[in-house]
């Protein structure tokens, strides 16, 4: 038997070449170097065959090495060493072989085109890919069939990815053929330049021609389309999407089911969500994330929190992410037990280290109030950043902690400049503190701060310093800021302005702003309608007042508490309180600003049964009556003389825990002095567990000059002077008493106290001059 013939080189070589698919690596590696032996690597077809055998096995850098050793590659060669380079995602390495390419003189063809726009849309050289656009328009290498298609997409592709993507729809418009690559670059291109809408009209009129025959989008493009409804919030349309998918049989896809579960996730379709969930192949910390988030946007934080664990349960650690996602939505269901245990998980957990866990613990605890243990978590954190300060100067505003909040302010403005500076939600709440706390000084060094970091520009930082200084009276400063931002601004803007007139008692002035806005075209919100009802009142201006609440009407707000309130009010104040019981009696919900409102509207004008009946009511009702409830009943008593009812009605403040305020007491006292119950008066204000200051002096000094008890009055009128020397209300009531007794002399020495206390004299000594 003859021996086997051992293959010659030249038999090796020229199987190579004919083989379609390529050899192991260790067989390649003897191919190439026996061509190097023989002298046959320049060969362009050999070295092509190298190249793209190399690439298939992972190996751009010796697919270069054959590359290089041809001296005049042609246009084959390069295709083939780009698209190794590109299939090794050595994109730069790919661009500047392509470079040499057309250095070389080499004509690019259309398998050069998209491999090169493809690489300049990765590393985003819009530069690079125009010019790739240039060459295709001067080459022809869009015109014409083959692969003018995949050309053109690519382009589309590259514009997109570049994030013009006004030129890759141009691009688009102009194929007259487009396969699915074209449609699904389009698609998602749009989407992820933030064109969404644009996104979803694209898929919708390709998914039209596809059932007249044209290309059906694949995964990819649905995958787009489904996102694009997450994002716009379209819950309706990717429900559609959804039967489609099903329909074209990508419903099993793993990137189509994704998509889905974050499309129902961010359309907050809970239970959808929730039903795709066990379908998603690998369930990664990012789709944890994203059902336990859908729970907590709807309140759903059982769920949350149940997913959570059986997150755990699963071996799937969470992230800082997660973590605070679920912190939020504890924050915002106001949820406190449930923070404070889910504070010590993490805790336990090392999470609390975290400057992103850090900020969510503390605006947690900022939504509930809990203000001290959001401070203990801000000055635990290693490392504080910029929303850190934020949230916790916000947080002690939004908590009426002013003096905290504005020295929190104070360290921040002290702190390394370089670091970070102050966001605006800061600087309102300084300055809202400042409004608050009447400290003029400091808002104006925050308004300062504001014009130097130009953050005076920002409407809600202009809309709190109109309402300081217009609060602080100094409404030179608030109109002149309001001209300049009442042209960029809305409603919070008049509003500002509008309140702050109607604050100091500027009434007129706050109707005429109002006026003003309408006139503009702005339409006033609930907030404005109040105050200007609010206005109304104090001026007793029954026809604006009617002209406002049919306007009221005429938008459907009458329901609103606050704004019926308001209305109650203004009635009340105008004397028309048949209507104002009737809008009362109207009201589906009564807080007790609106029982005290009706209350003191009975009392003002002298009904004080029918105040006494409301307060029944109200007692009887869900509603607890506080202590301007009583304050209001008691002037009713006051005005009308029920001094039996007053002494109940305050010994009936004990059972609601409510301690009686200086404003109580004067009530008392002129209820008890009008009566003739001096000696009880007095007694109770030697009583009062607070010190009693001029104003209940007065109320009874005052009532002894209505009894004509000289005696008691010269008494309580030494304790009167003490508590309020500069008070000419005292020195005209006691020159009176003693005038009736005709004691001259004493009335000189009164004459001479109020020159050493500074005290002007008033218009009631006019009588005791004339007796003099």
């Amino acid at each position: 038997m003859p021996p086997p013939q051992t293959a010659t080189p030249l038999a090796i070589l020229s199987r190579f070449l004919s083989s379609p698919s390529p050899p192991p690596l260790p067989e390649l590696l003897r191919v190439h170097a026996l061509a190097v032996t023989l002298g046959l690597s320049p060969r362009p077809d050999l070295a092509a065959k190298l190249v793209s055998a190399y690439s298939s096995a992972g190996r751009p850098g010796l697919a270069a090495l054959a590359a290089s050793a041809t001296p005049r590659p042609d246009a084959f060669l390069w295709n083939s060493l780009i698209r190794a380079h590109h299939c090794a995602s050595d994109f730069a390495v790919a661009l500047a072989a392509h470079r040499r390419m057309l250095a070389s003189g080499a004509r690019p063809s259309r398998f050069t085109a998209p491999l090169a726009a493809s690489a300049a849309a990765e590393l985003g050289a819009l530069g690079v890919g125009t010019s790739v656009h240039a060459y295709c328009v001067r080459c022809g290498l869009l015109d014409g069939d083959g692969g003018s298609v995949a050309v053109a997409s690519s382009l589309v592709y590259m514009y997109a990815r570049c994030g013009v993507v006004g030129d890759a729809v141009k691009v688009f418009e102009e194929m007259p053929e487009r396969d699915v690559v074209a449609w699904t670059a389009v698609v998602s291109g749009c989407v992820r330049n933030g064109e969404c809408a644009e996104g979803l009209r694209y898929l919708v009129e390709m998914v039209r021609l596809a059932d007249d025959g044209g290309t059906k989008p694949n995964s990819r493009t649905m995958e787009s389309g489904l996102e694009a409804c997450g994002v716009l919030g379209e819950l309706n349309s990717g429900r559609c999407l959804h039967g489609y998918v099903v329909k074209i049989g990508v419903g099993d896809s793993p990137l189509v089911t994704s998509a889905l579960f974050s499309m129902y996730s961010k359309c907050h379709s809970t239970e959808d969500a929730r039903i795709l969930f066990p379908e998603l192949l690998e369930k990664d910390v990012v789709s944890w994330t994203s059902l336990i988030g859908a729970y907590c946007r709807r309140g759903l934080i059982r769920e949350a929190i149940e997913s959570f664990q059986e997150m755990e349960e699963s071996g799937m650690q969470p992230d800082e992410v997660l973590v605070s996602c679920l912190l939020a939505g504890l924050g915002n269901n106001g949820n406190v037990h449930g923070g404070k245990e889910f504070h010590a998980v993490i805790t336990k957990r090392n999470f609390e280290d975290s400057v992103l866990t850090g900020n969510a613990l503390i605006s947690m605890y900022g939504k509930f109030e809990l203000v001290d243990i959001a401070c203990r978590v801000f000055r635990s954190l290693h490392r504080q950043d910029a929303e850190s300060w934020n949230l916790m100067i916000v947080g002690y505003c939004k908590a009426g902690c002013d003096v905290k909040c504005l020295e929190l302010y104070r360290e921040l403005q002290f702190r390394d400049k370089d670091e970070f500076l102050c966001y605006a939600s800061s600087l309102v709440s300084a300055i809202s503190s400042c409004s608050r706390l009447e400290e003029l000084r400091l808002g104006r060094s925050a308004h300062c701060y504001a014009i130097k970091h130009l953050l005076d520009d920002n409407l809600s930082v202009a809309n709190v310093l109109i309402g300081m200084y217009g609060r602080s009276g100094k409404f030179y400063h608030a109109c002149k800021i309001f001209a300049l931002a009442k042209l960029k601004g809305d409603v919070v803007t008049w509003n500002a302005l509008i309140c702050s007139y109607a604050h100091l008692g500027h009434s007129n002035f706050a109707l005429s702003l109002y006026d003003q806005m309408l006139t503009g075209g702005l339409k006033p919100n609930l907030a404005t309608l109040i105050t200007a009802i609010s206005a109304c009142a104090n001026l007793a201006a029954l026809e604006r007042g009617e002209q406002i609440h049919s306007y009221v009407k005429e938008m459907g707000w009458e329901s609103d508490v606050s704004i019926s309130t308001a209305l109650v009010d203004m009635y009340a104040k105008c004397g028309q309180l048949g209507i104002a019981r009737k809008i009362f009696d109207s009201m589906l919900q009564r807080d007790v600003v609106a029982w005290n409102v009706m209350i003191s509207g009975y009392g003002m004008h002298g009904e004080p049964k029918q105040a006494l009946e409301l307060f029944d009511e109200m007692e009887r009702g869900s509603v607890k009556p506080n202590s301007v409830t009583f304050l209001a009943i008691l002037s009713a008593c006051c005005h009308s003389g029920f001094v039996e009812e007053g002494r109940k009605l305050f010994s009936r403040m004990g059972r609601y825990s409510l301690e009686p305020n200086l404003k109580h007491y004067a009530c008392m006292v002129d209820i008890l002095g009008k009566s003739g119950h001096l000696q009880e008066a007095e007694d109770m204000i030697l009583a009062m567990p607070v010190e009693p200051d001029g104003g209940v002096w007065g109320t009874l000094l005052s009532a002894c000059k209505v009894h004509d008890n000289f005696e008691m009055g010269l008494r309580i009128a030494k304790k009167a002077f003490a508590s309020d020397p500069g008070n000419d209300g005292y020195y005209i009531l006691m020159s009176n008493s003693y005038g009736s007794v005709k004691k001259w002399d004493e009335i000189e020495k009164l004459r001479e106290m109020m020159k050493n206390h500074g005290v002007e004299k008033g218009v009631g000594w006019s009588a005791v001059d004339n007796c003099g």
